[in-house]
C-alpha cells in the first residue's frame, strides 16, 4: 500500500438509505474535498465542523447538497486530516462522488486500509484494530459490547504489566550480566522463578480466557436429539422463544434437519433439530434419522432428550452412549410437568425441564454455554480473548516459559536463559504489534471491509 496517498472510500453499507458516507483521509484530504465540492465562500475547514456544500457534475449543476465535516490530525480515526462526505444514500450519487474524489487526486482505499493507517499512526494498537472489524461483524449486543470493550484496550491492559514484569526480569537478568565486575549480584534462580511465575498464572489464565472468548466471537452449534414424542421440537421452539419447528402428538413428525440461529446469553447458537430416532422401514424417514445422527457429529453439543414421564427405552440409553462417544452433550429430561416415571436424578450431565411450561430452561440456558465453557465468563476479571492469533500466540509464550523454568532448574547459565525469556516475549509484542510483520499486517487488515 502507498501510505502517503490521500485515499477515499464510501464507508457506509451497499444499499440505498437515508445517508452514504464518503470519506477521504490524507494530507490532501481538504484540497480533494475542494475540487470536488462547492463550499461556502466563508468556509475555513474548521475543526471538527459541519458545513453545507454542492456536488456539482461537470457541468456545475448540482446532484446533490451534501454535508462536510473536517477532522484535523492527528484527532481523527486515521490521525490524519479526514474529511467526510455526507450525501443522500443514493447509490449512483455515492458511486459518482467517489470518482470524482479519485479524479480530483485520492486512490480507491484498500480494504481496511483507514483502520491500517490508524494503526500505523500509533491512533490504535493491534488488538484494538482487530476489535473494529469484531465490532463491524457482531450479529448480538453482546458481541458487540465485547468487541467495544476490547477496541477501548481490553486486551492491551491485561497484557501491558505482563510485558512490564517480562521487561523487569530481563534487564534485572542483563544488568547481572553486563555489570558483574560492578558488584551489581546475579538473581539467584528462587528469584528469578518467583518472578516468572505471575506472568506464567498471567498467560495461562488468557488462554484459558479464550474458551469462552471463542464462543463469544464464533458461536456455536447445537443439536437436538431424541426419540419421536420426546418433546425435542417443542423444546427447539422453547429455546428460540418461536414456534419454528411443527409440534403434533404424531410420531415422526420431524423428518428433516430444521435449524435457525438465535442467541444464549449473547452467544449466536445454530439449533438443529433432528428426525425422531428409531428402528424404522420407511425410506424417507431412515434417511431422516441417518441425518441425525450426522447433525450429533457435527455439533459441539448434543441435547440428548428423553420423556421422563414414561419409562426409558434401551434407545434412550443406546442414543446417550453414542451421544458420549461423540462429543459433549446434556442430557434433558423433558415434560417433567409430568408424573414422573424415571429416576432422572442417575442420569449424569442431566437436567430436568418442562418445554411446554418452561419450568427449567432458564437454568439449560446457562447449563449450555457452561458445558462448552467451563468457569463461564470472564470479564470480572477485565477482559477475555476472542481472536485465535491471540490465543495461538499466548500458547508460544508460555510454552517458551516453561522452558525457562526447566532451565532455571537446570542450573543453565543465564545468558542461555535470557533467550527462552525473549522467545517468550516476541509473541506478546506481536499481539500488541510492536514486532508484527508485514505479511501479518496484509492478512488482519484485508478482512476488513473497504472504507473501515
Amino acid at each position: 500500500m502507498r501510505l502517503n496517498d490521500t485515499i477515499a472510500a464510501i464507508s457506509t453499507p451497499p444499499g440505498r438509505g437515508g445517508i452514504g458516507i464518503l470519506r477521504i483521509s490524507g494530507r490532501d484530504a481538504r484540497a480533494v474535498s475542494e475540487r470536488i465540492l462547492h463550499l461556502p465562500q466563508e468556509h475555513g475547514w474548521k475543526a471538527w465542523t459541519a458545513a453545507l456544500a454542492e456536488l456539482p457534475d461537470s457541468e456545475g449543476r448540482a446532484v446533490d447538497h451534501v454535508i462536510a465535516t473536517f477532522f484535523p490530525a492527528p484527532r481523527s480515526y486515521t490521525a490524519e486530516d479526514v474529511v467526510e462526505i455526507s450525501c443522500h444514500g443514493s447509490p449512483a450519487v455515492l458511486r459518482y462522488a467517489l470518482e470524482r474524489a479519485c479524479q480530483a487526486g485520492a486512490r480507491l482505499a484498500e480494504p481496511g486500509e483507514f483502520t491500517l493507517r490508524a494503526y500505523l499512526n500509533g491512533r490504535v494498537d493491534l488488538p484494538q484494530a482487530e476489535a473494529v472489524r469484531d465490532l463491524i461483524e457482531a450479529t448480538t449486543l453482546y458481541q458487540a459490547r465485547i468487541a467495544a470493550q476490547q477496541a477501548e484496550g481490553s486486551v492491551s491492559r491485561r497484557l501491558r504489566p505482563v510485558k512490564d514484569q517480562f521487561i523487569e526480569l530481563i534487564a534485572l537478568l542483563e544488568a547481572g550480566i553486563d555489570f558483574a565486575e560492578d558488584d551489581i549480584d546475579v538473581a539467584p534462580a528462587a528469584e528469578i522463578l518467583r518472578r516468572i511465575e505471575p506472568v506464567h498464572a498471567a498467560i495461562s489464565a488468557l488462554i484459558a480466557s479464550f474458551a469462552y472468548g471463542k464462543l463469544v466471537h464464533d458461536g456455536f452449534t447445537l443439536a437436538i436429539v431424541g426419540r419421536p414424542n420426546a418433546g425435542k421440537s417443542s423444546l427447539f421452539n422453547r429455546l428460540l422463544e418461536q414456534d419454528r419447528a411443527i409440534v403434533t402428538e404424531i410420531p415422526g413428525t420431524t423428518r428433516d434437519l430444521v435449524s435457525e440461529t438465535a442467541a444464549i446469553e449473547g452467544i449466536p447458537v445454530r439449533f438443529v433439530d433432528t428426525a425422531g430416532i428409531r428402528p424404522s422401514q420407511d425410506l424417507v424417514e431412515t434417511l431422516g434419522i441417518e441425518r441425525s445422527y450426522q447433525a450429533m457429529a457435527d455439533a459441539d453439543l448434543t441435547l440428548v432428550v428423553v420423556d421422563i414421564s414414561a419409562v426409558l427405552a434401551p434407545q434412550d440409553l443406546e442414543l446417550i452412549q453414542r451421544a458420549l462417544r461423540q462429543g459433549k452433550v446434556l442430557v434433558i429430561g423433558n415434560k417433567c410437568d409430568l408424573p414422573r416415571a424415571v429416576e432422572f436424578e442417575e442420569i449424569e450431565n442431566a437436567l430436568r425441564v418442562s418445554a411446554l411450561t418452561g419450568e427449567g430452561i432458564g437454568e439449560l440456558r446457562a447449563a449450555i454455554v457452561e458445558a462448552l465453557a467451563p468457569r463461564g465468563r470472564l470479564e470480572q476479571e477485565g477482559g477475555f480473548i476472542t481472536s485465535l492469533r491471540h490465543e495461538q500466540l499466548l500458547r508460544e509464550s508460555r510454552e517458551a516459559l516453561q522452558q525457562a523454568r526447566q532451565a532455571v532448574g537446570l542450573g543453565i547459565p543465564h545468558e542461555m536463559l535470557l533467550l527462552d525469556l525473549y522467545a517468550a516475549l516476541r509473541p506478546i509484542d506481536a499481539i500488541t504489534g510492536a514486532t508484527t510483520a508485514d505479511d501479518i499486517l496484509n492478512r488482519i487488515f484485508a478482512t476488513f471491509c473497504i472504507g473501515k
